[in-house]
């Protein structure tokens, strides 16, 4: 394995769809556009941006990073199954970083990581505890928040984490959800399954 792995990390899991690469540890090139729909369609096109701008392919690749939330569902599940499938068919791992881990490369000292949430809220993840939906001013009694409105800096954060995590990676990227689905199940009558 090299020691500076070439690592194409991305993320869906807010109203944006980022992209960005490291290479030799460096940022080669990074990319963001917001968008509150529209990120399943935008993804592979935007990575393959991303490589063109780098003069890079996908056969280049030591390792895929992905954002794995907290945040939006639809989103996150979208980066996590592209990784996984880009992993499997380049035969490369894929390294799954949390926002938190992500926000965490950020912040500075005594700064805890936020990942904004609706209706005034936040994700965190307090020192010794685990991830937490709660609301911002209760969250503020903790210590300064720390969160990052830069789609590409995240991005760009989630390669760096990546990179240093990539050889010791052994299960696919999962979905971090830090509270439960809210769209209400179905209430239409399930189809009769007929058996042959």
């Amino acid at each position: 394995m090299p020691s500076n792995p070439t690592i194409m990390a991305f993320d869906t899991s807010a109203a944006h769809c980022a992209a960005a690469l490291l290479r030799d540890g460096k940022i080669v090139t990074s990319h963001a556009e917001a968008m509150s729909r529209g990120q399943a369609e935008r993804l592979i096109p935007l990575l393959e941006d991303v490589l063109a701008e780098a003069g890079c392919d996908w056969a280049g690749l030591d390792a895929i990073g992905v954002g794995i939330g907290p945040g939006n569902f639809t989103g996150i599940r979208i980066s996590v199954s592209a990784a996984r499938g880009l992993a499997l068919g380049l035969e490369i791992p894929a390294v799954g970083v949390s926002g938190f881990d992500s926000l965490h490369e950020l912040a500075k000292e005594g700064q805890i990581p936020a990942i904004p949430a609706p209706r005034d809220q936040v994700y965190v993840k307090m020192p010794g505890a685990d991830p937490c939906l709660l609301p911002r001013a209760q969250a503020e009694l903790g210590g300064p928040l720390y969160s990052c409105s830069d789609p590409a800096l995240l991005a760009q954060s989630i390669a760096l984490v990546a990179a240093r995590r990539w050889d010791r990676t052994s299960l696919p990227p999962a979905p971090l959800y830090v509270r439960p689905a809210d769209a209400a199940p179905s209430r239409d009558t399930p189809p009769v399954l007929l058996n042959e």
